[in-house]
């Protein structure tokens, strides 16, 4: 059995939860396919997977930024000319060429005096940068009206659309979608992921190929306020988090207007319906919310 919430928890027992949470499937390794993903060591092995969103903080911090524009250091505002990263260089994009092709699909170009710029990313003018923490992979399109807080790192072939906000400690994985009017603060994207509109992601995970409808919003603080508690079959285990919104498994969905409680645990191949509100605690997978 799991300990009681608000029993006190001796070393020995907090061994023994972590143990027993295992064939509970509350590691990370039971919601994602890490095989392939840059930063496999935010989920260490055999831990709860929301230590991924306690580490994060430190990890960001850890991390080595390339040096940015002049214009993109100063005090945050508009961009008045749009920039081109292209191999740690940064440079306006007077003399270069765009096509805005699916940048999912790899389909961003940008040429300059003639020459394919392989894996150039691309920061449209009026697109605010504040801070000097962001890493860009190969490919990545910001959008005119996105607003980034430090620190931020986005992986390759990611859209940030017009009029999304990260408000920092955020990472974003490769083919990624912040969508329009989407917020995301202190969260992760795994590879594939998707909030292509209208969402809130407070202290969350999003696990491969997860797809969030229109509208939707992960919670991430309780009314009564505390610390979030994951129920589950053999009792309550704390997290030891005063905010966390929803941990999706990989393949999971959510219809337009969907919203999870704090403390929500998907397993993989879960769907929640248009319009549900999604109950604190771990879903198995395959879970259908109705």
């Amino acid at each position: 059995m799991l300990p009681i919430l608000n029993q006190p928890i001796s070393h020995n027992a907090m061994t023994e939860r972590k143990t027993q949470s295992d064939p509970m499937k509350l590691v990370s390794r039971h919601f994602f396919d890490l095989t392939d993903y840059a930063h496999p060591s935010l989920f260490p092995p055999g831990e709860f997977v929301w230590q991924a969103l306690k580490n994060l903080k430190s990890y960001l911090a850890g991390w080595e930024y390339p040096p940015l524009a002049p214009e993109l250091t100063g005090i945050p505002a508009p961009l008045r000319h749009t920039y081109i990263f292209h191999r740690n260089e940064m440079f306006v994009a007077e003399e270069c060429v765009i096509e805005f092709g699916d940048v999912t699909k790899g389909k961003l170009l940008v040429w300059r005096q003639g020459q394919l710029l392989e894996g150039a990313s691309v920061i449209m003018a009026g697109a605010t940068i504040s801070g000097t923490k962001l890493s860009l992979g190969k490919g990545v399109l910001i959008e005119t009206g996105a607003f980034i807080k430090e620190p931020v790192i986005i992986g390759d072939h990611t859209e940030v659309r017009q009029g999304a906000y990260l408000r920092g400690f955020c990472l974003v994985g490769n083919r990624c979608v912040v969508g329009h009017v989407t917020e995301v603060k202190h969260a992760i994207f795994l590879d594939d992921a998707k909030a292509g509109h209208f969402a809130y992601l407070g202290d969350s995970i999003l696990g491969n190929h997860v797809n969030l409808g229109a509208g939707t919003k992960l919670a991430n603080l309780r009314f009564t306020r505390g610390d979030v508690v994951i129920k589950t079959e053999n009792g309550a285990v704390s997290t030891g988090l005063g905010k966390l919104g929803a941990i999706m498994g990989d393949h999971t969905q959510t219809g337009c207007n969907a919203v999870t409680n704090p403390g929500t645990l998907l397993g993989k191949k879960s769907i929640v319906l248009p319009n549900k509100t999604t109950p604190s605690g771990y879903h198995n997978n395959g879970s259908i919310i109705r």
